[in-house]
C-alpha cells in the first residue's frame, strides 16, 4: 500500500469538498480537482525524469503547489524538499547542493550560489494543466517505510538535519491527530506555519486532507488576516504557536470578537503561559495544547483544556501511538518528579537523516528517539518539559533548567514573556542571563526578590535585560540562539 491512496479514497468519498483555498492566488480546490491537480503534476514530474528516490526542491513561500507537489512527488516515489525561504543565499545554496534535486522548483530565476548546476524551473512557467488529457497518474509502488518528504531542522543544534519522513509516519500523525483531537470532515483551519517547518502540514493540513478538512493557506501570519479570515471562512479549528496567541489575546479587537465559529484552539511549539490561556478560558473558548518536534512528528503529548489550569505548564499525558521514557544521566529511568531525558518510540518515528545514518543511531536508542528534551512526570501521569538538554546549565555545581526558571517568572502578573540562557561567570561557572518583556522595569535585585520564595538562589537569574520584542524563528518560536548570542557578546 502506498501513502497517497488516502488521496483516491478520501476523494471518492467527498469529491465535492473543498480541500485547499489559496489566500494568494485565491484559488481553491475540491478534492475532485485537488486529485486531478495532482495527477497532471505527477505527469510533468515524470517528463522532467524524476523517478521514485530522487528529490524535487521547491523555494517558494506558502502555495497551494507545496500541497500538490508533495502529493504528486508521492505519486512518483520521489522524495519532496520544501525549503526555507528565510535562509540567506549561501545557506540555501548549502542545502540545494546537500539534497542534489534533480528538479529544483522556485519563484523567479534562480539566484543562489550554487557550485554546480541543477534543473531549475521558475513555477511560473510551469503548466500542469497541460497533462490534463493524460487521465490518473498510476501510482509508482512504494513501501510505507520508503521517505516522501524532508524537512531540515533549524540548525538551532549545529548544522541542519535532513528528517526524513515515511508514509507511515504521516499516516499514523493523519490518523491519530484526527482521532485525539476529534476533528471533522467539516472543520477549516488556517496553515501560517511556513511548509518547510513541520507544523505547516502535520499539524492539521495533511490530518483534516484525510477526513475531508478545509485548510486555508496562508503566506504568513497577519493579525489581521486571522481575525478577517476567521469571520470569512468560519474556522473552526485554529493552530498557532504561544507567542502568536499572545499577539491575538493584545489586539482591540479581542475582547469585542465572539470567535463564534472556533470549536478549539490548538496551542504548540513552546510553553504557553496559564494568564494566556485563562485569557481564551473567560470568552468560554477551548483552549487545547500538544507538543512534538520534527523527528517524531508535532503531535505526540495532548493536554486538554479540562486540565489547561490545573496542569498549567504540562504538555500532557502520551497519545496512543507515543510510548515515552525518561532517562537520567546515569543510564536509569527517571521516577515520579525525577528529570530525565525523554524519549519517545512509536510508528511517528521518522525514518532518518538524510545521507547521515550514524548521526541518527546517536539519537536513537533501543528504537527510542532521544529527544534532547529533559521532562519529568507527576504522579498523575502528566508530564512537564523542564528544558532543553543542551540549555541546561550548571551554576556552582548545580543544574539548572532555564524552563524551569522561565516558568517562575512569567507567573507575575506584568510578564508578558521571558527568556533565560546562560552566561559565563567567574565566580559561579555560568548563570542565568534574563531577557524580558513586561509591563513594568525589572532590576536584578527586583528580580531578586520576586524569586526568593518561589525558587533556589542559584537558580536566580544575575543579569535582567528588558526588551520591546523577541527574535523568531520562522516557526513562529523564539530564536533562543539569536538570544545566547546576543547575551554573550555582552562577556566576550
Amino acid at each position: 500500500m502506498a501513502w497517497i491512496e488516502f488521496l483516491d479514497d478520501i476523494t471518492k468519498k467527498f469529491p465535492t469538498h473543498t480541500a485547499l483555498i489559496d489566500q494568494a492566488t485565491e484559488r481553491s480546490l475540491s478534492y475532485l480537482s485537488l486529485k486531478e491537480e495532482v495527477d497532471n503534476w505527477a505527469w510533468l514530474l515524470k517528463d522532467q525524469g524524476v523517478t521514485r528516490g530522487e528529490r524535487v526542491a521547491y523555494l517558494n513561500t506558502n502555495t497551494l503547489e507545496h500541497v500538490t507537489l508533495l502529493l504528486a512527488c508521492a505519486r512518483l516515489g520521489a522524495l519532496f524538499v520544501p525549503l526555507n525561504f528565510r535562509l540567506a543565499p549561501e545557506e540555501l545554496a548549502e542545502i540545494v547542493e546537500r539534497v542534489e534535486p534533480k528538479a529544483f522548483i522556485g519563484h523567479g530565476s534562480c539566484d543562489l550560489p550554487l557550485k554546480k548546476d541543477y534543473p531549475y524551473f521558475n513555477i511560473q512557467e510551469l503548466h500542469p494543466q497541460e497533462n490534463s488529457e493524460r487521465g490518473a497518474f498510476p501510482t509508482v509502488p512504494t513501501s510505507m517505510d520508503d521517505p516522501l518528504l524532508m524537512l531540515f531542522t533549524s540548525g538551532t543544534t549545529g548544522t541542519p538535519k535532513g528528517v526524513l519522513f515515511s508514509g507511515q509516519m504521516l499516516a499514523t500523525n493523519q490518523r491519530e491527530t484526527c482521532a485525539n483531537w476529534g476533528l471533522l470532515s467539516t472543520d477549516k483551519t488556517l496553515v501560517e506555519t511556513p511548509f518547510f517547518h513541520t507544523g505547516g502540514y502535520n499539524v492539521l493540513c495533511l490530518p483534516l486532507m484525510s477526513i475531508g478538512g478545509t485548510s486555508v493557506l496562508a503566506k504568513k501570519f497577519d493579525l489581521d488576516n486571522v481575525y478577517q479570515t476567521i469571520e470569512e471562512q468560519k474556522l473552526s479549528v485554529y493552530f498557532a504557536v504561544p507567542t502568536m496567541f499572545q499577539m491575538i489575546a493584545e489586539d482591540e479587537r479581542f475582547k469585542k470578537y465572539d470567535f463564534k465559529s472556533i470549536r478549539f484552539f490548538i496551542s504548540g511549539g513552546a510553553y504557553c503561559p496559564k494568564e494566556l490561556i485563562e485569557e481564551y478560558q473567560k470568552k468560554n473558548l477551548m483552549f487545547k495544547q500538544g507538543f512534538g518536534l520534527t523527528e517524531v512528528g508535532p503531535n505526540c503529548f495532548l493536554l486538554d483544556e479540562d486540565d489547561a489550569i490545573r496542569k498549567v505548564g504540562s504538555i500532557g499525558k502520551p497519545m496512543p501511538h507515543s510510548e515515552v521514557k525518561l532517562f537520567k544521566e546515569d543510564g536509569t529511568e527517571a521516577g515520579v518528579e525525577e528529570v530525565g531525558e525523554l524519549l519517545i518510540r512509536g510508528p511517528h518515528v521518522c525514518a532518518g537523516y538524510f545521507r547521515e545514518p550514524k548521526r541518527f543511531e546517536e539519537c536513537t536508542f533501543d528504537g527510542y528517539f532521544k529527544t534532547g528534551d529533559l521532562a519529568k512526570r507527576d504522579s498523575e501521569g502528566f508530564y512537564y518539559i523542564v528544558g532543553r538538554k543542551k540549555d541546561m546549565y550548571i551554576s556552582g555545581g548545580e543544574n539548572v533548567y532555564p524552563a524551569e526558571v522561565e516558568k517562575k517568572i512569567r507567573g507575575h502578573e506584568s510578564v508578558h514573556e521571558c527568556v533565560v540562557v546562560a552566561v559565563p561567570s567567574d565566580k559561579w561557572g555560568e548563570v542565568g542571563y534574563c531577557f524580558l518583556r513586561s509591563e513594568k522595569d525589572w532590576d536584578v535585585e527586583e528580580m531578586r526578590e520576586y524569586l526568593n520564595p518561589l525558587l533556589s538562589r542559584y537558580k536566580h537569574p544575575h543579569h535582567v535585560e528588558m526588551v520591546k520584542e523577541f527574535p523568531l524563528l520562522a516557526s513562529g518560536k523564539i530564536d533562543r540562539k539569536a538570544l545566547q548570542a546576543k547575551a554573550a557578546q555582552k562577556f566576550a
